[in-house]
């Protein structure tokens, strides 16, 4: 018996400016990488790194996002129906985004721009990016939830929402918030880890419970949330649980690695490296 519930309805559109509209979505998108450019910035000064390698790694992380959670649902999620229309799989504005594409392509990302341009080990960037990320998915999933899309099945629950733009006249789990504050907590947890707990001592801690909490949490959301795709209805467990699995082993392996090591013991100019130093009084 329903109780209660909250109908949601909320137009996917913030504003509209002549042909062009801004959507919730996008919104979301784009305050999540400006925040954390901001917050990376941050972690180089603390360590003196060359500020002119904040503008590059932006440049990797957008392009390797979208094209990497483009590919992810053409190839993971819509193969049979893109092998057959090539040509649509550049329209992103139609939707279609795979999480664990992205997930893949900023990896195989930060590791060429680290090769390239800071010559550091791949853990040094990673490390820094996973905090943001984490803050970034959770504000996509808030774009998600304006979208009324990817959400859960029927629940009686007080929370459980209908969404009328969708079609919907049942209750269901609102799965994008869920998926929202998991990544929140992780960001917060991860924040804490580099600031209090000088996690950036330990290579790829930070990566290996970013992947561990990720994906942890995105497998058992699963279990409430409503599949993306038809031929997902019958599998025991759906495509994005599969999917989720190598990144919560590549977790568990990556926090051994890093508990099992040395710590390493950075200096901390308190500057950007190229920025001239402050006369001393």
């Amino acid at each position: 018996m329903i109780t209660s519930f909250i109908t949601w309805n909320v137009d996917p559109i913030l504003i509209t400016l002549g042909p062009l509209s801004v959507r919730w979505y996008g919104l979301m998108f784009a305050i999540g990488f400006l925040l954390g450019y901001m917050i990376v910035a941050r972690m180089f000064r603390h360590e003196g790194a060359p500020e002119r390698w904040l503008g590059t790694l932006l440049i990797y992380l957008v392009v390797c996002t979208v094209i990497g959670a483009r590919l992810g649902h053409v190839f993971f999620y819509e193969w049979d129906y893109y092998s057959q229309h090539p040509s649509e799989i550049l329209r992103i504005w139609e939707g279609g985004l795979a999480s664990h594409g992205g997930a893949i392509a900023i990896f195989i990302g930060l590791c060429l721009f680290s090769w390239f341009v800071t010559h550091k080990n791949p853990s040094w960037t990673i490390d820094k990016v996973v905090a943001p990320i984490a803050l970034t998915g959770g504000l996509i999933r808030l774009g998600n939830l304006f979208n009324s899309e990817i959400y859960g099945g029927y629940t009686d629950l007080p929370w459980g929402m209908i969404f009328v733009r969708d079609g919907q006249t049942l209750p269901a789990h609102p799965t994008q918030i869920y998926e929202a504050l998991c990544y929140f907590a992780l960001f917060g947890l991860l924040m804490w880890m580099y600031w209090k707990r000088n996690a950036e001592e330990r290579p790829w801690l930070m990566t290996g419970v970013f992947f561990l909490v990720t994906f942890g949490a995105r497998f058992l959301i699963e279990y409430v949330k409503n599949p993306q795709e038809a031929w997902e209805a019958d599998m025991t467990l759906n495509m994005g649980q599969w999917l989720s699995l190598p990144f919560i082993a590549l977790g568990i392996g990556l926090i051994a690695y890093a508990m099992t090591r040395p710590r390493q013991h950075w200096s901390f100019p308190g500057r950007f490296a190229d920025e001239p130093a402050k006369d001393k009084k």
